[in-house]
């Protein structure tokens, strides 16, 4: 090994991880409660000690080096070591401490912090850093091993990846009450397909699971409306802006209070499962082991949790 990177500091791994999670020297140095050329100074000085730029300036703004990116992966796994060591050491006076960064993709937000809240029942000294995203952003997560573990549907195949699929995540058609499929007793997608859709923006994998699915059964919507997360797109729904497809925990309020009725589509619902997810190989801290644990061995808490959040189906919501 380079007797150069032995003489590397925490503090700079500690200013180099922020400069990367702002790509502002500025931002960084307002985090870290230092002067801007302070945090200068100490990226000049990791670049010396690794003989090559971590950061690139194109157009005003910073973008990492392959340098930069390799050191942010061992930055990461040296954290982590350390954070783990921590828990660890708590471990061994008796209790699980210490903090569990998950990452979720954002159909699954409704539903987590209750698993979490169940986790931590049991765990009362553990926290949570949780953090939402959309697919393509997990992937990239994912990628830059950025977190303790992830939730998400659509694991994809070409990476080398430990799943743990958990429960399933139904998606259903809605429409507003007053809508005139509401007064149909079972509908297919095809029915749907005169009616403006709301989708989600590209890179979400609910809307690409469901572009998928309809392509699969030919139901060709030609009016579709892109919106940026599940509550603009339940909101537009309300407000007559056209049907929707979506994860059935993430309505279960505007089904319950007949803002919303589910649609009584034969082909509905479209069942993924969410999945437990994080590199293969990769070191666990303690706190991620015993979420995985409890996730893979608590399954009829779980389910009993996922109850709550089924909603009424379209032959039990009001006025139906």
């Amino acid at each position: 090994m380079r007797k150069s990177l032995l003489r590397m500091t925490f503090r700079q791994l500690q200013i180099f991880r922020s400069v990367c999670d702002n790509l502002s020297y500025s931002r960084a140095a307002e985090e870290m409660s230092l002067t801007q050329p302070a945090v200068s100074l100490q990226i000049r000085q990791l670049e010396e000690l690794l003989g090559q730029p971590l950061f690139d300036y194109v157009g005003k703004k910073l973008y990492l080096t392959d340098a930069a990116v390799a050191l942010q992966r061992a930055g990461a796994d040296i954290f982590g070591r350390l954070e783990s060591l921590d828990m660890q050491l708590a471990d061994l006076q008796g209790s699980l401490q210490g903090q569990l960064s998950l990452a979720i993709e954002s159909s699954a937000k409704y539903f987590v912090p209750h698993l979490f809240a169940a986790f931590r029942h049991e765990y009362p000294e553990v926290n949570l850093q949780l953090t939402v995203t959309n697919h393509a952003q997990a992937l990239k997560r994912l990628s830059a091993n950025r977190d303790d573990l992830l939730i998400m549907s659509r694991v994809p195949s070409d990476m080398n990846l430990e799943f743990l699929p958990f429960l399933n995540n139904p998606i259903i058609a809605v429409a507003p009450p007053e809508h005139p499929l509401c007064k149909q007793t079972a509908l297919s997608l095809q029915d749907l397909t005169p009616w403006p859709l709301l989708v989600r923006e590209l890179g979400s994998g609910t809307r690409q699971a469901c572009e998928d699915y309809c392509h699969q059964k030919r139901a060709h919507f030609a009016h579709t409306l892109e919106v940026g997360s599940l509550e603009a797109q339940c909101e537009g729904v309300i407000a007559g802006l056209g049907l929707a497809l979506l994860p059935r925990h993430a309505v279960r309020r505007e089904l319950q209070y007949g803002a919303l009725r589910e649609l009584p589509v034969t082909e509905l619902p479209l069942l993924r499962s969410w999945c437990l997810v994080h590199p293969r190989g990769k070191y666990l801290s303690p706190v991620a082991q015993a979420f995985f644990a409890f996730v893979r061995s608590e399954r009829s808490q779980i389910n009993a949790l996922a109850e709550r959040f089924a909603g009424p189906g379209p032959e039990s919501t009001p006025g139906s």
